[in-house]
Formats: C-alpha cells, structure tokens, sequence
C-alpha cells in the first residue's frame, strides 16, 4: 500500500507516524508513506499557498495550482489512477466510520490532501477529491489532524500489522456493536473484583458473557447502533430462513 499527504504542515504528521503501529507496519508490511510539502509547489520565493476569497469574506484559501501540482506529480509517479482514491478530510464529508476504514484498507494507493485555514479552492475537490470524509461534528486546526486519526484506522486493519489480527476484529463498531469490558491481574484490586465467569476457564461462557456486555453496552451508550445492530440482525436471520426454504 501507498499513502501519500498533501500538507501545509508537514511536521504535524511526521512523528505521529513514526510511532507505535504506524512505525511497526513500514516494517511488518509493504508500507509506503510519503509526506509531501506543498510549499515545494508554490510559485514565488515567499513560497505562497493561500490567497483571499473571490467575493470577499474572512479567511484564506489553499490556491489551487500548489495543490494540482502536487498531484500530478504524484499520478505521473504512480500511473494507476483507477485504484487509487483520494481524500479529503473536511466537515462537509460523510462520517468516517469502522466500515469506511476497512473499504478503504483494500485500496492500494490512497492520497490525503489536508486543507488549512479557512478553505481548499473547490476546483481542487470537484477535479481530484473521490471521497470527503468527516471524523465528527467539531472542527480541528487542519486535515492534517483528521488525515492522522483514519490513516491509523486504515492500516492498522492491514493483514500483519497487528500481532493477533482477532484484536481488531473484536474492536468497537465491529457488527455495529461497542467493545465489551476487559480486565486482568490481580482478581482484586481495592475491593473491586474480576467477573467470576472470565474465572472460569470455560470459553464459551466467556464468549456469551462477553457478547452480553457488547449488546448491552451498545444498547445504553449508542441506540443508534444498537438500532441498526437488531435490524441487521433480524434480516440476516430471515436472509438465512429463506435460503433454507
């Protein structure tokens, strides 16, 4: 996989992702991340990337030809448009969510274009952009913040990076249901004790006392997924009636 980042910033992103898993899966997979400085695209010695709004108003504006310029670049590199998606971190996007970032774990080539300041020129999102995508309803200072947070929901989903791949398996919004509680030594701790049956040993009471908790954790914190988790559920169970019928 390749993922390449547009950025004002780069130095945002660069720790970051040479940290914990990031820093593991360059190692553990075929991992190519490139962080691209679009100050080298400008066009003066100011090395300029903003501009005001046509029509007036507050704000800057990422100009287009910086941004253009560094795609083509990056297409000219790697001339495989078709399976490559590009993505814009932005509010106005529909929410990147756990389905999302296991769709987007099979695409081989992924460029983010992290927008700063007000706005990005919107004919650099109606030419390159396939996919906008919002990690919620609050605004951070850059896409750069936003770009780090599903770059690591996206590859940490790679086969290989994770030591048990179960893990990300088990995680929360994995069949729209929230993770269940886990504990570990020592049984107690300040009166507080560990559930008699994860005790036990016997593993399929664990599984049903562990699937409990994830229904009933989902059905208190997130209605709304515990909603789509029953309806899901109910029309894979008649899915499965009609195939035995």
């Amino acid at each position: 996989m390749r993922i390449d980042v547009i950025t004002v910033f780069p130095k945002i992103l660069y720790d970051p992702l040479n940290e914990s898993i990031l820093k593991q899966a360059r190692k553990r997979i075929d991992l190519e991340i490139n962080l691209i400085d679009l100050r080298d695209y400008s066009e003066d010695k100011h090395r300029t990337v903003d501009d005001t709004p046509y029509g007036g108003g507050p704000g800057m504006i990422l100009k287009p030809k910086p941004i253009f310029s560094a795609c083509e670049k990056i297409f000219a590199e790697k001339n495989d448009r078709e399976n490559s998606r590009v993505i814009f971190p932005t509010p106005q996007g529909r929410l990147f969510s756990q389905k999302s970032a296991a769709e987007l774990s099979n695409t081989p080539h992924l460029v983010f274009i992290c927008g700063h300041y007000k706005a990005v020129d919107q004919r650099v999102i109606d030419y390159w952009v396939t996919d906008e995508f919002s990690i919620g309803d609050f605004i951070v200072s850059g896409g750069e913040l936003a770009a780090l947070v599903m770059i690591d929901a996206i590859i940490r989903l790679q086969p290989g990076v994770l030591g048990d791949i179960d893990s990300a398996r088990t995680d929360s919004f994995q069949n729209n249901l929230l993770d269940c509680p886990y504990y570990t030594r020592p049984e107690e701790y300040q009166g507080l004790r560990v559930p008699e049956v994860l005790l036990s040993g016997h593993h399929q009471n664990i599984e049903r006392w562990r699937q409990k908790q994830r229904i009933e954790r989902t059905r208190s914190r997130r209605p709304d997924l515990y909603y789509r988790y029953i309806n899901e559920t109910i029309y894979s169970e008649k899915e499965n009636e009609s195939r035995r019928s």
